[in-house]
């Protein structure tokens, strides 16, 4: 089990300090944080680690995990497409069955801690339906830059009853919205099975395991089978890569519990992918085990990361903390943690034909991909560690 103190020598023991000095305040102080899913996707990932840290600092932390159905689900995962900006419609029955699963979670989930910080959508509305006298705050991970009227107008009345807001950059604040809004970026935790370091003979061990070619150069993109993270887009643009480099593209997918289009989205790209399965020139690998991601992100020449929409992304932030170049959609919450030409390249997401250039530049310049990469991490060590991530929600509850 990690501690608080297994950080020291990865970031700087002054930022460690810091941390446990102003935790000092809240030692004792019970915290819960509320969110869809328990696995999959970045939100969960985050919250495995930092409960445990939060603890370990003092500060009495739980999580809880909304129960849903799968018609809920469906609901919640088009409130998610809306809040992003598709154009889509709900029938009163599934705004009330929005209603009702909230209410309902409610009457069992006991939050009466000193603070509570719900995550995204899907529990938003329980602050409606539970009595409380201390904080809350609603923590928005997508990109509601554009949203659905009609979503954004059911979800804002339960959203300004927090005392606060949370978004992952500037361009996320909702001009003239009835509370105060702040700024947090997520973090990846450095000591994770899915970021920390691996021996060689387990990288291999992996490979053989999974049965994963390294004979050609290997591009990858990390993400759920979903429609803003574009899996047709990015089919286009390796195609345009092996006119000119033979090499091998693979997609590594996992499925979480709160997002029914993935099993969908993964069956449409089978049939589209086809002839590139057959012959081995595509993949797909399910990365539920953590240690696989984190493998197939340190042997891929490069990670490509083509979203239409992105709260943020953390799967770029954790190819770039192991060094690996990435190319990336200039969108969302993406240009926040890249510096385009430094720590990789950025580009707008329908540019097939750019993508394909700063691919092939890499694949062919390897000292050119060495340095983007070393430059990389670096930005991520001093920027997106859970170490800081730590610190800013201690100001957060500090402030409330």
């Amino acid at each position: 089990m990690k501690h608080f103190e297994d950080y020291r020598g990865v970031v700087d023991d002054a930022v460690l300090e810091e941390i446990r000095e102003k935790a000092k305040a809240i030692q004792g102080a019970t915290v819960a944080h509320v969110n869809a899913t328990s696995y999959g996707g970045g939100v969960a990932e985050i919250l495995d680690s930092f409960v445990l840290l939060m603890n370990d600092l003092g500060i009495r932390t739980d999580w809880r995990v909304l129960h849903g159905i799968p018609d809920f689900f469906e609901v919640t995962k088009k409130f998610h497409n809306a809040l992003q900006g598709q154009e889509l419609s709900f029938s009163e029955e599934e705004l009330d069955l929005y209603k009702f699963i909230n209410e309902k979670f409610a009457r069992f989930a006991f939050l009466d801690h000193d603070y509570v910080i719900i995550h995204d959508p899907q529990p938003c509305a329980l602050i409606r339906h539970i009595a409380h006298t201390s904080p809350w705050v609603w923590r928005c991970h997508i990109d509601i830059t554009n949203p659905n009227p009609q979503a954004w107008a059911f979800m804002e009345p339960y959203i300004v009853e927090y005392d606060r807001m949370i978004v992952s950059s500037e361009i996320y604040k909702v001009p003239d919205l009835a509370i105060e809004q702040d700024i947090i970026s997520p973090s990846i935790d450095p000591l994770s099975p899915k970021n920390m370091d691996l021996p060689d003979q387990v990288i291999e061990d992996y490979l053989t395991q999974y049965q994963i070619p390294t004979d050609k150069p290997i591009i990858t993109q990390v993400s759920r089978f979903d429609p803003w993270k574009d899996p047709e887009g990015v089919l286009k643009v390796y195609e345009r890569v092996k006119e000119q480099i033979d090499c091998r593209l693979i997609f590594v997918y996992n499925m979480a519990s709160d997002d029914p289009e993935g099993v969908k989205i993964l069956a449409k790209m089978t049939e589209v992918a086809k002839d590139y399965l057959d012959r081995g020139d595509v993949l797909f690998v399910r990365g539920d085990d953590p240690i696989l991601v984190n493998v197939m992100q340190r042997i891929s020449d490069v990670v490509i990361q083509k979203s239409t929409r992105e709260g943020f992304g953390l799967v770029i932030t954790e190819a770039m903390w192991k060094g690996t170049p990435v190319v990336a959609s200039n969108v969302g919450g993406i240009p926040t943690q890249m510096v385009d030409g430094v720590t990789g390249y950025l580009l707008e997401p329908h540019d097939y034909d750019g993508f394909a250039e700063k691919i092939r530049a890499l694949l062919e310049d390897k000292s050119l991909a060495q340095e983007l990469g070393r430059q990389a991490k670096e930005h991520v060590r001093g920027h997106f560690l859970i170490t800081g991530h730590l610190l800013d929600y201690i100001d957060l509850i500090l402030s409330l």
